[in-house]
């Protein structure tokens, strides 16, 4: 039985029991499992099908493999059909182009230290209305992120009672369903331990009876959206004298990747193989391919391109190619 996570999830089984009874097979389930799986990662609030999803869906699937497009396109096309409400039909003359990939930035210590700076003075803002400060939450939040190198969803969505405050290990649950990212433990450092204990006296205050670890006063968890928008303003704010037009484009899923980046780099001054590192690194960032961990050896400094301890003919035979916003 297939599990569907994203808030179309009922829609969604509903729909293929709507087909089930029309005696049709089941060769639509699997392809809106993986749009269900997308909008989960990138389209975590909406109720319904947007243009934005269905075509975002649509590019990011024509990135991974040009086949079976017309089939995936067919099957969201029927799922909007049958909700029926305002949700976008694909029209059949659509022509998606595929996502330009982005290469992600990698922050500086200076750039990391000011952002976390910035968080640590934001005021004047609330996550939702009647929301928990944001003085509260984000400078917790976005250290997590980047210490435990968690994918945004994975810290935002983190259960109070899947953190460990005695060994500082936290349980991440399956994050992206049916893309094969399996649960997994990590390991806080004793300093990151330590500020999560802190914050988890403010939010015992502000609502001890949410499941979640993040919690905004009204008990639901910090929105993808609500993380964005106030990560963007700690970027601007960590760089008053620049332009905002100016700034390189900086998203929370960049703590993510100076996590990893940092670690091969620490490897590599150590004198480590990295061949035979990369996969711890692989299952501590829960990654589903083995590429997906040797993409981040191409975003390290140039001054290690020299390096004796990176063959990168060998590297670039294991990941020619990465989308990197699934990593």
């Amino acid at each position: 039985m297939r599990i569907f996570a994203s808030k179309l999830a009922s829609a969604i089984r509903e729909y293929l029991e709507y087909r089930n009874t029309l005696g049709y097979g089941d060769d639509h389930a699997k392809l809106l499992s993986r749009f269900d799986a997308y909008c989960y990662e990138y389209h975590p609030d909406i109720e319904t099908l947007t243009k934005e999803s269905v075509c975002g869906w649509i590019s990011h699937e024509l990135s991974q493999a040009h086949r079976g497009i017309p089939n995936k396109a067919a099957s969201v096309r029927a799922l909007a059909r049958y909700i029926g409400n305002g949700a976008y039909i694909l029209p059949k003359t659509a022509t998606v182009k595929p996502l330009k990939r982005k290469a992600p930035y990698i922050l500086t210590d200076d750039e990391l230290s000011r952002l976390f700076v910035a968080a640590d003075s934001i005021d004047n803002g609330k996550f939702g209305k009647k929301g928990s400060s944001l003085e509260s939450i984000l400078p917790t939040l976005l250290r997590l992120m980047y210490t435990c190198g968690l994918r945004p969803q994975e810290a935002r969505l983190v259960k109070r009672d899947n953190i460990n405050f005695t060994t500082g290990e936290i349980f991440i649950e399956k994050a992206k369903s049916n893309w094969g990212h399996k649960e997994r433990i990590v390991v806080m450092s004793d300093d990151m331990l330590k500020q999560c204990k802190i914050y988890d006296t403010i939010r015992a205050i502000a609502n001890p009876q949410s499941k979640y670890f993040f919690v905004r006063a009204d008990g639901a968890y910090v929105s993808s959206q609500q993380l964005t928008l106030n990560f963007k303003r700690c970027w601007r704010q960590a760089n008053p004298d620049t332009p905002s037009h100016m700034l390189p484009t900086v998203r929370p899923y960049d703590l993510r990747h100076r996590f990893a980046s940092s670690i091969l780099q620490k490897w590599i001054n150590e004198g480590r193989d990295l061949y035979a590192m990369l996969p711890y690194l692989r299952a501590y960032m829960g990654h589903e391919n083995f590429s997906d961990t040797a993409y981040y050896i191409h975003l390290l400094p140039e001054n290690l391109l020299n390096s004796p301890g990176v063959d990168w003919s060998d590297i670039d035979l294991v990941c020619p190619e990465v989308d990197v916003w699934k990593n």
